[in-house]
């Protein structure tokens, strides 16, 4: 394990959503990697962690996606407050609002004001989504989509692999090109953003778009936590206050391009 591996970073609150155990597509043991060398007071989970759609069609459960579970478990354990607000693919867990699994609290939606005073509102985002909301069989023929699109990703970065090349996410590539995607994301970001400031909130945390974003939107602090099958992405409140996009993918392509420099010196110290 290299020094990166090591560092211990600390925090006062972190966000993850959209790690979709149960799927292929689940980068588990990068979380695993991030959860192990963050420290933090809490922990929001923002939606989908567990994909209940997928497991139905297909049950699929290594042990990678069972580590998860017990890290937060044993965080929970430890003191930190870890708090779940499900999404859409994990909307069975809506029926236990107010239950407390293993000292992890459910909740149909959450708040937290950071150092510096900034009230913030933790929700999915799926209850916002005329997509979701209005046509569910929709959602459903996109999600179907959405897999095979994960499952392109994933055999174009196993090819980049082979070729010694670090990872690069393909569909976030693509759905960042598709014109009709990009003002979908844009609309879903202003909702959430009027609905924060109608709640008398100065910002709101989501996930569910898979895309990770923190910027002001009218004055109002908008943050997406992103996912963990396409970006790798959390948000973080640091010790002073201060938010962040922690990019758990570039991290990634340090390493590599570390390895890569390492390999070629040793090479080249060959006599």
């Amino acid at each position: 394990m290299d020094d990166l591996s090591l560092k211990k970073n600390h925090y006062r609150a972190i966000w993850i959503s959209d790690v979709h155990l149960g799927t292929s597509g689940c980068k588990a043991e990068l979380l695993l990697d991030f959860l192990r060398v963050s420290e933090s007071e809490k922990i929001f989970l923002v939606g989908d962690i567990i994909d209940g759609w997928r497991l139905k069609k297909k049950w699929y459960w290594p042990q990678a996606h069972n580590d998860v579970i017990q890290k937060l478990l044993r965080k929970a354990r430890k003191g930190v407050k870890v708090v779940f607000v499900p999404g859409n693919h994990d909307e069975a867990a809506r029926k236990y609002i107010g239950v407390n699994f293993g000292d992890i609290i459910i909740k149909k939606e959450a708040h937290h004001t950071t150092l510096k005073g900034k009230k913030l509102w933790i929700i999915h985002g799926d209850q916002f989504d005329g997509v979701i909301k209005h046509a569910r069989w929709l959602a459903y023929i996109g999600d179907k989509g959405y897999a095979i699109l994960i499952r392109l990703n994933d055999l174009f970065n196993t090819f980049r692999k082979f070729l010694k090349l670090p990872y690069w996410s393909l569909s976030k590539f693509i759905k960042q090109k598709v014109k009709k995607a990009v003002s979908l994301v844009t609309a879903f970001e202003l909702v959430m953003a009027r609905e924060a400031k109608r709640r008398g909130f100065d910002g709101v945390i989501c996930g569910h778009i898979h895309k990770a974003e923190f910027k002001l939107i009218h004055d109002i602090i908008y943050c997406n936590s992103g996912d963990w099958v396409e970006s790798m992405t959390a948000i973080v409140e640091h010790l002073d206050g201060s938010l962040e996009i922690v990019d758990w993918s570039s991290r990634i392509s340090q390493k590599h391009s570390r390895q890569i420099k390492l390999t070629q010196k040793n090479i080249i110290s060959q006599p």
